[in-house]
């Protein structure tokens, strides 16, 4: 089931500069000092299920495992947040889903997990899919079996009780000219998003396992955010996505700078950090890395993945400290469950969640879980803080730099307080 996902290659002059600072996350009080505790997660919900359309996916209370965001507190420095998401994300015979889940829990960290809805459609159901200025039943990356649906909706599930998210990649992944994404309209995007909703809901039905257990959530409300195939189209992908109620776009390319909201999204682009041997910067993900090192060729000279992979993982890591030290905007890492040159971006991409996630200060999150702090927060901070260059700490510290007293948070919205009454 596994394909090559084409995301194009960017690379930019590197200009890095590093300062010294220490932050704070999700509920943790300033007053606690490095060594606070982390964030507190929610509950577990209560074991209500109310079946949505033919049972493929089902009401089960709030998701667990999420902690609820809090409003910075004046002079309080912000985290440093790392999201590390996944590109069609399937579980095939590698098993990289469940590793990687795994990995995730032993620590601390939850993910993103964008989906490719052809992933829950079986191939003799091909003709169901009907993609914009392609044939019916054309996708690029080709459909599933029994085995490979029953797999993949296996992590869906435990990946969302485990306080994960799962976005979408949307289907049939084509790229470049002649119907490629880059050409649809905000017509053709909405028909495609609804088309990546509808084979999540009617999986069951599709694969004929009526008898199975169903996702644990509604995926009208679950999808709020996506990446499209090559990061092509996203003028008009934007478009249609804030139309139909999503909260971000991971779609562009940018500097380690804080986010801001663009056509209503929050702008949650992967983006350029070192690259180690190198006089330009490189895109936060394994397949911009591997095209500048390997070529197009996911399977070049065996001599050189080992190399390879420890480049990647080091210019992360460079990109990491220069926001952790500096001007603390949120990291945003993408990825794909592939094994490309022998599998040397995977075991580079664990080796930074082992280093990073654990770390003081650090929350690995989710782009839903980031989305849903940004939005807690006051706006005059928020501008504050995407006043800040990459790399940039304050001159007079966090303290001095935040000390404003923000706005509180309206009653009912993120960050605000709890209802005494």
């Amino acid at each position: 089931m596994a394909a090559t996902h084409r995301i194009a290659a960017c690379s930019v002059v590197a200009a890095v500069c590093a300062a010294s600072l220490a932050g704070c996350g999700f509920g943790v009080d300033p007053d606690e000092g490095a060594h606070g505790p982390k964030a507190k997660k929610a509950p577990a919900p209560k074991n209500a299920v109310r079946l949505i359309g033919d049972g493929s996916t089902a009401y089960t209370g709030a998701q667990p495992h999420l902690p609820r965001p809090e409003r910075l507190r004046p002079g309080q420095r912000p985290p440093q947040f790392v999201v590390f998401s996944w590109d069609g994300a399937g579980e095939d015979s590698q098993k990289l889903f469940s590793h990687f889940r795994q990995v995730a829990k032993a620590n601390d960290a939850t993910m993103t997990y964008f989906l490719s809805g052809v992933y829950l459609l079986p191939e003799e159901k091909r003709d169901q899919y009907r993609p914009p200025q392609h044939a019916p039943g054309r996708s690029d990356i080709g459909f599933n079996d029994d085995e490979g649906i029953a797999d993949t909706v296996e992590q869906l599930r435990l990946a969302w009780q485990e306080g994960n998210e799962i976005g979408t990649h949307f289907n049939g992944h084509f790229c470049g000219a002649d119907g490629g994404v880059g050409e649809w309209s905000v017509k053709e995007w909405k028909d495609e998003i609804r088309q990546a909703k509808r084979f999540v809901k009617t999986w069951k039905t599709n694969a004929g396992t009526a008898k199975a257990a169903p996702l644990p959530f509604d995926y009208d409300k679950e999808l709020i955010g996506a990446r499209t195939p090559c990061l092509e189209g996203r003028k008009n992908f934007t478009r249609a996505a804030a139309e139909m109620g999503f909260r971000y776009d991971s779609s562009g390319v940018n500097n380690q700078v804080w986010p801001k909201k663009k056509n209503g999204l929050w702008d949650l682009s992967m983006q350029l950090v070192p690259f180690p041997g190198h006089s330009y910067e490189q895109l936060t993900m394994d397949y911009n890395f591997m095209v500048n090192q390997s070529g197009t060729t996911s399977q070049g000279d065996p001599s050189q993945h080992e190399y390879w992979g420890d480049q990647m993982r080091d210019g992360l890591l460079q990109g990491f400290r220069r926001a952790y030290d500096g001007n603390r905007a949120p990291l945003i890492i993408g990825n794909h469950f592939e094994s490309w040159n022998g599998g040397t971006y995977m075991r580079a991409v664990e080796e930074v969640v082992e280093e990073v996630c654990t770390k003081e200060e650090v929350r690995c999150v989710s782009f839903r879980q980031l989305a849903d702090w940004l939005d807690a927060q006051d706006p005059k901070v928020l501008h504050k803080l995407t006043g800040l260059d990459v790399g940039e700490a304050p001159k007079k510290g966090w303290a001095s730099y935040l000390s404003a007293a923000p706005a509180p948070a309206p009653k009912g919205v993120p960050g605000a307080p709890a209802d005494k009454s």
